[in-house]
């Protein structure tokens, strides 16, 4: 098979963050991919708790300069680069210094999740489309990891769906028990849309009284995947998808989902 494209997109990666499980399963995939033969790169948030100067971050002059618009106000977007440490990968970290400065990832000092995690969210998943346009980098395979990335199937299948750059891409989606959406405001659906998206394309993110991003993201992607062990409702919503799926059932998941890109590639 020819060399083909696998984007990460993630809110977590070892040895960047290690918040959860996240953190080492897309640093195994990644790698796994690579040694494989395929084509990666990598994105996720830039955290004010990552050490620029241990982990050689340096900022992309000309990726950056954007702005993103979140709930009508312009954010600045800052594009950094560092290698994966043991690799030849390069991960691109998303930054703005409203959003991402502070030295906590989701919650304050106190243990409370922080008011505007849904604006972060947001600007990070607008962020992720904009920059693949700009590398002008087609994937074959967008691999979204966490709640935090939840939005990018929808923009992708909908908003960008006549997007050359997007034209071949399958999307897959890993569904995790850490949805932090408890404090979303009733404003994160009029907020998430993206070049005058209709409220319908976004109503399976909202059941009417809560944010179910999980199930919202499942209605666009590929193919999801249930990351880890989840909750029963999380359980449920997984068996009742239809399409292609893969559960994790022990650490030697890496070749598993090789194949599933494969797969989706050679359809």
């Amino acid at each position: 098979m020819d060399k083909y494209r696998v984007l990460f997109v993630t809110q977590e990666l070892q040895p960047y963050t290690a918040l959860s499980e996240i953190s080492e399963i897309v640093s195994k995939l990644p790698k796994y991919a690579h040694d494989q033969g395929m084509e990666i790169r990598i994105l996720m948030p830039r955290f004010g708790t990552i050490n620029e100067r241990r982990h050689r971050l340096h900022e992309v002059v000309r990726l950056s300069g954007m702005n993103i618009i979140v709930d009508d106000d312009d954010f600045p977007l800052i594009i950094k680069v560092a290698s994966l440490p043991g690799s030849r990968m390069q991960v691109y970290f998303l930054d703005n210094e409203d959003f991402f400065k502070r030295k906590s990832v989701f919650e304050d000092s106190k243990g409370e999740l922080f008011e505007d995690n849904e604006d972060r969210m947001i600007f990070f998943c607008k962020g992720v489309i904009e920059t693949v346009k700009k590398f002008g980098w087609a994937p074959n395979i967008i691999h979204c990891h966490g709640w935090m990335t939840s939005l990018v199937p929808v923009y992708l299948k909908t908003a960008y769906k006549n997007e050359p750059i997007f034209q071949k891409s399958k999307v897959i989606y890993s569904m995790y028990d850490n949805d932090l959406s408890a404090n979303f405001t009733d404003r994160f659906i009029e907020k998430a849309s993206i070049n005058n998206l209709e409220k319908e394309d976004l109503a399976s993110y909202s059941n009417g009284t809560a944010i179910t991003l999980h199930h919202g993201a499942s209605q666009y992607t590929d193919v999801l995947v249930q990351g880890g062990e989840v909750s029963e409702n999380l359980g449920e919503l997984y068996e009742s998808f239809e399409k292609i799926k893969i559960k994790h059932e022990d650490g030697e998941y890496a070749p598993a989902y090789q194949e599933l890109y494969n797969s989706l590639v050679e359809e």
